[in-house]
């Protein structure tokens, strides 16, 4: 019997097994596709992405190759958001390839002992209360897999989440987007945005010379009918009036706001993640980001449990957290779409004063980009008696030797900071006992420059995804 099966290998998937494996849990990921799509639906990482990164060692990687942005925008709104002022060491969002991010997240799964086989297709689905049987269709015919547990990281079409009997209540597609990799003859000089009453459409570069085209019209679509070269180029020449030289298409696409959540997130041994969880308009781009932070609350959570460590109602404390951050998600996707959709002249009104809005008070910019960014994701504390921290986001904190908090997160532990001095020290018996459980014991002090209410904290546990467990003054 395998420990934990995880089926997709997806970027939520993929972190999930590389976290799995940090805590010495052994994993296997099973995946329909045979080889990675050469593709790239996502092509955004926001700031608490390139955090989730940090915490693992892995953000260098990224931000080498990775162009920096230091805005992005609500809705196709005119006035950017200014990504700048958040508080974080990484106050951008970072263009960088889905294909190449997977690529990255594969190669560090392994690297860890995560099995991967890919051509392998879950086609059903049983438990009971000791394990999770799957029916698998692999290169050599069909066969059978159980595990303790799985996840179902499998993408908004979920098998296994269908198989489990989840719910996964929310609205149709009334919208279609399209999507165009093509080649440039007449390309803009950097990203061209334009939204007028006849559609909205965007134009970026891509690595290898190509360029990425986004946009919607007003009126239906037939969102099942195949998107050719001939309709992206007059759809683009209606919204700009020119059609860029547009030729040689590596990936023509449609897409719909279908807007969709799981109503559990866990059903007996089975737990979902990422698109498997929520499915939405990619509005802002934020759907790989939150979908690998959820395998990042879900990862020490599950190690736990498969560990003996912790009981199983550990992995309902994952629903609770995550569920409010995916209705979050989609409420924001669906006003979004609203503002993108909004094309009648009562539309491109409303849209005017938000614009205004957000260029005239930086406040609300600032929020709107620290939800993109999920920079303001806060889980409540378990009891009214807890410190107003618990639950917040760790910012990576420096640390007066020299080194900040985040890289002694990098083995996936429990951190306990022990920032006391003389009489106000933590006793040698607790840091013991810390060291007991598994946790890595940290004493020293935050740097002079630190956020003056963390400099306050004189004994902080933090969990393996970065945020408070336990702070006390």
């Amino acid at each position: 019997m395998e420990d934990v099966i995880v089926v997709g290998a997806g970027p939520a998937g993929l972190w999930l097994a590389a976290e799995l494996r940090r805590a010495g849990v052994p994993v296997l990921v099973l995946e329909r596709a045979e080889a990675p799509s050469p593709h790239s639906k996502a092509l955004t990482l926001h700031p608490r992405m390139i955090e989730v990164l940090a915490m693992r060692g892995m953000a260098r990687d990224f931000l080498d190759e990775g162009v920096m942005l230091p805005s992005g925008h609500f809705g196709l709104l005119e006035s950017r958001l200014d990504f700048r002022p958040l508080p974080t060491r990484h106050p951008y969002t970072l263009f960088f390839p889905q294909r190449r991010t997977e690529e990255l997240l594969e190669r560090r799964a392994a690297e860890l002992g995560a099995r991967v086989r890919r051509g392998h297709t879950v086609t059903a689905l049983a438990q009971d209360g000791e394990g999770v049987e799957l029916t698998v269709t692999g290169p050599d015919g069909p066969y059978e897999v159980r595990a303790r547990y799985v996840a179902g990281c499998d993408g908004a079409g979920s098998t296994v989440r269908q198989a489990a009997g989840i719910g996964f209540p929310g609205t149709d597609a009334t919208v279609y987007g399209f999507l165009g990799d093509v080649t440039l003859d007449d390309p803009p000089q950097g990203p061209l945005s334009a939204h007028t009453a006849d559609g909205g459409v965007m134009v970026v570069g891509m690595p290898g010379g190509h360029h990425r085209i986004v946009g919607l019209l007003p009126g239906p679509v037939d969102g099942a009918a195949e998107l050719t070269l001939d309709e992206l180029r007059a759809d683009v020449v209606r919204v700009i009036g020119r059609d860029l030289g547009m030729r040689d298409p590596l990936w023509l696409s449609r897409f719909g706001n279908a807007s969709r959540q799981a109503a559990t997130y866990r059903a007996g041994r089975v737990v979902l993640a990422g698109d498997a969880a929520h499915m939405h308009f990619p509005a802002g781009g934020v759907g790989l980001n939150v979908g690998v932070q959820d395998a990042m609350n879900l990862g020490w959570r599950l190690a736990a449990v498969v560990s003996g460590r912790a009981p199983e109602s550990l992995l309902d404390d994952y629903h609770a957290e995550r569920h409010p951050v995916g209705a979050d998600l989609l409420e924001s996707s669906q006003a979004q779409t609203a503002l993108m959709t909004a094309f009648t002249p009562e539309g491109q009104a409303l849209r005017a004063l938000l614009g205004k809005l957000i260029a005239a008070h930086p406040a609300l910019s600032l929020d709107l980009a620290a939800r993109l960014a999920a920079l303001n994701v806060a889980y409540p504390p378990a009891g009214p008696a807890a410190h107003p921290l618990t639950g917040a986001r760790v910012p990576d904190l420096p640390l007066r030797d020299g080194g900040t908090v985040y890289e002694l997160l990098y083995e996936a532990r429990h951190v306990l900071l022990d920032l006391g001095a003389g009489p106000g020290s933590m006793p040698r018996a607790v840091a013991g006992h810390a060291r007991d459980l598994g946790a890595t014991v940290h004493k020293g002090a935050l740097a002079d420059d630190a956020d003056e209410r963390w400099r306050e904290i004189r004994a902080l546990l933090i969990r393996p995804d970065g945020h408070v467990h336990w702070a006390t003054t």
